[in-house]
């Protein structure tokens, strides 16, 4: 009898189990494993070219802004999530929709701002980081910051300014991963053409 090998871990997009929101449509699956060694090999091959952590961080925050601007279009049309009232609203579709859909992970939205424009998303699970270790000389890198790109570049789409920036890591030592997200300004929709044109 052969050796058996362990089951592959897979990226699943479904809704995970015990979601009180609707399931969330079948997207083409990738292995984890691979999904996330390529992740892993862009950011190294970024510190080489490099070599400065600061500039790695930008690149990396503005590939994620490129990837949100087109992967909000595939949410929407997939998820057929209706418009969001509110800032709020928006930031709960993102934790247990949009996470879900994309990475099968869930975030959870906390410590609001007083006035309602800013908050945390709090993830316990990151599938870029299986495998990853960072060495103390690499302290100063977002190794997520492609995450806070994705946000900032799918709600200026959605005509809402954020800024996003990595609070917790847990490559560092921090017990959650923690992106806080401030909203700078929603900006009204405004349509090429007149009805009356």
């Amino acid at each position: 009898m052969l050796p058996t090998e362990p089951p592959r871990q897979r990226l699943i997009v479904n809704m995970p189990p015990g979601a009180a929101q609707k399931p969330l449509p079948a997207l083409e699956q990738i292995n984890a494993e691979i999904f996330t060694l390529t992740y892993g090999s862009i950011v190294r091959q970024l510190i080489s070219d490099f070599e400065d952590l600061e500039e790695v961080n930008k690149q990396l925050e503005t590939m994620g802004y490129n990837i949100g601007i087109r992967l909000v279009d595939e949410f929407l049309a997939k998820a057929k999530a209706g418009r969001c009232s509110s800032f709020k609203e928006t930031a709960e579709i993102i934790a247990k929709q949009a996470f879900a859909m994309f990475l099968n992970i869930q975030a959870t939205v906390t410590n609001w701002g007083p006035d309602g424009k800013e908050c945390s998303l709090v993830l316990t699970d990151n599938p870029l980081t299986d495998f990853v270790e960072l060495p103390e000389e690499y302290r100063d890198l977002k190794y997520c910051n492609i995450l806070c790109g994705v946000i900032r570049g799918a709600l200026e789409m959605v005509n809402m300014d954020v800024e996003v920036k990595q609070v917790q890591d847990m490559l560092k030592g921090d017990d959650c991963y923690e992106l806080r997200i401030k909203l700078k300004e929603h900006k009204d929709e405004k349509f090429p053409y007149n009805d009356d044109d």
